[in-house]
């Protein structure tokens, strides 16, 4: 069977921002997917399994069986999408834009969301203040970027890639009780995202693995 026919599988977590990301993406151009959970605190971590290790030797989710290959780092993962299933597109035509897009990613992506994954908690004592403080920080940087980016969205009126790592990463904030009154145009532009179609039905409440008590 050519490989463009098999379905591709998403390896994720549901809580895992970085899965979300992807996705959203996945969602948003329309591709259908298996999902094979990667459960992150069962079993002193199920990533660290043999199994799981053989799919991705970093041990982290997501990873995403397409094509024939498997691809891991959302942002990888993402462009791959965008550069083999163009349409809707995810990064702007406009070179000044989509560098921006791609800017604001990386922001949240390597000066955000490492400070406070499980990996890195795990090596800090005071876990809430620890990620209350790096989310703030990073928050009041992106908060002044956004003001001049900004239309409905993270980059004008469309949106990019950076709209699909702003969005997991304020659910992190408010898992870490992070005051979002001072970021306006965050928490806007936050909630346009989550009226779309493609952010609710990838959101973690609603995937295979969410536990009962957290679905909605």
């Amino acid at each position: 069977m050519s490989t463009a026919l098999v379905k591709p599988v998403l390896y994720s977590y549901f809580r895992s921002s970085c899965s979300w990301r992807v996705r959203i993406a996945l969602a948003l151009k329309g591709i259908a997917y298996d999902q094979e959970p990667v459960n992150l605190l069962k079993d002193g971590g199920q990533q660290f399994s043999t199994e799981f290790q053989a799919v991705n030797p970093m041990q982290q989710v997501p990873a995403l069986k397409i094509d024939g290959i498997i691809l891991s780092q959302s942002l990888a993962i993402i462009q791959y999408l965008e550069e083999t299933r163009p349409n809707p597109r995810l990064l702007p035509q406009d070179l000044k834009k989509r560098a921006q897009a791609r800017m604001i990613s990386d922001h949240i992506v390597s000066g955000i969301q490492p400070l406070q994954n499980l990996t890195f908690l795990k090596q800090v004592g005071e876990k809430m203040e620890w990620a209350q403080h790096n989310i703030t920080c990073g928050f009041k940087a992106l908060e002044q970027i956004l003001q001049h980016t900004a239309g409905r969205y993270c980059i004008g009126d469309e949106v990019s890639m950076a709209d699909l790592c702003l969005v997991p990463q304020v659910h992190n904030a408010e898992r870490f009780k992070v005051d979002l009154a001072p970021y306006p145009t965050i928490t806007r532009i936050n909630k346009a995202l989550l009226e779309l179609e493609a952010f609710q039905v990838s959101h973690p409440c609603r995937q295979p693995d969410t536990p009962a008590e957290l679905r909605t």
